[in-house]
């Protein structure tokens, strides 16, 4: 069964509806639920878990893969990228998050919109959101991390955006060698040019990613675009 928005849009629905019409926020969540056809959320909740995104795509993935994850504004992108991590902690790996957008605070919320207690992954989730990050930066910062930790890049044009840094051509080809030679895997969220029209085309694809300077995008090995609540994978 799909559903019809991604399950943290319907748990903000029954946010809302807890808060207009003051009732439990149980309640509306199981009343979200039955919209979408299942007796109760903690049934809504089983299926997603079963059909999650996140886990289909980590299940593609091996040590040494960067991954693109891009849409434009609002679709998901940040959400996606924290599911993945928590896939990955799931099966025992650690996760770290670098970021130039977001506060700590910020991120601990987008946990709690996916349904996740940040507490539960203490040991195995890092946040860094240094001022100085770039690839050199992340290639320090996870020089002794154990093979099949996972890496969020939020994301991928702010790293072009100091000019002392190096070219972002060069600091791809930097982090791909370093992914390559300790099993890591890397996710890039991307943003997606203006120009893309979802009126036109579903889903955003390659050709759509925004790059401000010259980048060669076969240097990432897969990709995964949102639109509309919708994914679509595919190999770059």
């Amino acid at each position: 069964m799909r559903f019809s928005a991604p399950v943290y849009h319907l748990k903000r629905q029954a946010r809302l509806l807890s808060r207009s019409e003051n009732v439990p926020l149980h309640q509306a969540l199981d009343r979200v639920a039955a919209k979408q056809g299942f007796g109760s959320w903690s049934l809504l909740a089983a299926k997603a878990a079963e059909a999650a995104p996140a886990g289909v795509l980590l299940a593609r993935l091996i040590p040494g893969d960067m991954v693109l994850v891009a849409a434009r504004p609002g679709q998901g992108k940040t959400l996606m990228s924290l599911e993945l991590a928590v896939a990955a902690m799931k099966q025992g790996s650690r996760a770290v998050f670098f970021t130039l957008d977001y506060m700590h605070a910020d991120i601990l919320d987008r946990f709690r919109d996916i349904g996740v207690d940040p507490a539960d992954f203490n040991r195995l989730f890092e946040f860094d959101n240094s001022d100085a990050i770039s690839a050199a930066y992340i290639i320090e910062a996870l020089r002794a991390a154990p093979r099949g930790t996972l890496a969020v890049i939020d994301y991928l044009q702010l790293l072009d955006q100091k000019r002392e840094n190096p070219e972002l051509m060069v600091q791809i080809r930097a982090l791909k060698s370093f992914a390559r030679e300790r099993g890591l895997v890397l996710i890039f969220i991307s943003q997606v040019d203006r120009s893309y029209d979802s009126a036109r085309k579903a889903f955003p694809d390659i050709g759509d990613i925004r790059l401000p300077n010259p980048l060669d995008l076969s240097l990432f090995d897969k990709a995964c675009f949102l639109n509309k609540g919708e994914i679509r994978f595919q190999a770059t």
